[in-house]
């Protein structure tokens, strides 16, 4: 692909989608259960260009038949999803027009090389609403009991009322942000990225870490509630719905980190990773 061709294609793609991250930017990404989207973004972004260069260095063997049944399909969507707001069209319609225009320019190897920042952009896309209601609903549910749970035996004087958390004189409700499905996506999306920038090539380690993500980042959620009951019972409820709260945010991906790090550490003591095998 010339330069010009690659200005046009980044130029047509901009005169697409940067409307749809302006207004993504002005409503979901602004709230906290979705404020992974620009994230998720960049890093996709990041891990293209990382793979300018192998990209260019490809035999071009245009797809020409595949790439433009694709581009059309995401052509449809991004119609769809723009025009009847259905978010879900929208953003997940760029997904199929990068891969069309590489299958288009470079063909099938290229998206072979780019599977990984294509997959990334699948955790960018809002997830449909009734599903995060199903799942979320039973979520706060148990983080709410296991919070309790926890801070009572520690001596606290707590309460739970459906999500509703008691402790001295306060109430807590427990939010979707704060044991939601999103933070879950989004912590999911984090090991998986881990994983991708660590090499490992061990199919079963991978698939063992990507399932334990789950749990990981329900014992985030837990802990980002303690701190909030924690910092709410001893310095007032003013401290703990201001900076503290938003600061827990920060909590819950740093303990999923450090969580999902641990787990790694010790998966590596029964599992070989492929990566350390091929350095061998």
């Amino acid at each position: 692909m010339d330069a010009v061709a690659l200005l046009v294609v980044l130029g047509g793609f901009a005169l697409l989608y940067l409307p749809t991250y302006r207004d993504l930017s002005r409503t979901i990404w602004a709230s906290d259960e979705q404020g992974h989207g620009p994230i998720i973004l960049a890093v996709s972004l990041w891990l293209l260009f990382q793979l300018r260069h192998r990209l260019a260095a490809l035999e071009s063997r245009p797809a020409p038949v595949l790439g433009t049944a694709i581009f059309v399909l995401g052509m449809i969507l991004y119609a769809l999803g723009r025009t009847q707001a259905v978010l879900l069209f929208e953003v997940g319609s760029q997904i199929a027009v990068i891969a069309s225009l590489l299958l288009l320019f470079k063909g099938r190897q290229a998206v072979r090389l780019a599977w990984f920042p294509l997959f990334f952009l699948f955790f960018m896309i809002p997830l449909p609403s009734p599903l995060v209601v199903a799942v979320t609903t039973p979520l706060k549910a148990v983080v709410s009991y296991v919070a309790e749970f926890l801070m009572y035996h520690a001596g606290y004087p707590i309460a739970r009322s459906g999500v509703i958390l008691h402790v001295g004189q306060y109430q807590l409700l427990v939010a979707d942000a704060c044991a939601g499905l999103n933070s879950m996506f989004t912590l999911e999306a984090l090991g998986l990225l881990y994983m991708n920038l660590m090499g490992y090539t061990s199919v079963s380690r991978n698939l063992t870490l990507a399932v334990l993500i789950i749990p990981i980042a329900f014992i985030a959620n837990v802990i980002r509630v303690m701190i909030l009951i924690l910092v709410t019972y001893h310095f007032g409820d003013e401290a703990g719905q201001g900076f503290v709260h938003d600061f827990a945010g920060m909590v819950l991906f740093m303990a999923g980190l450090m969580l999902m790090l641990v787990t790694d550490k010790l998966l590596g003591l029964f599992m070989p990773s492929g990566r350390q095998e091929a350095a061998a």
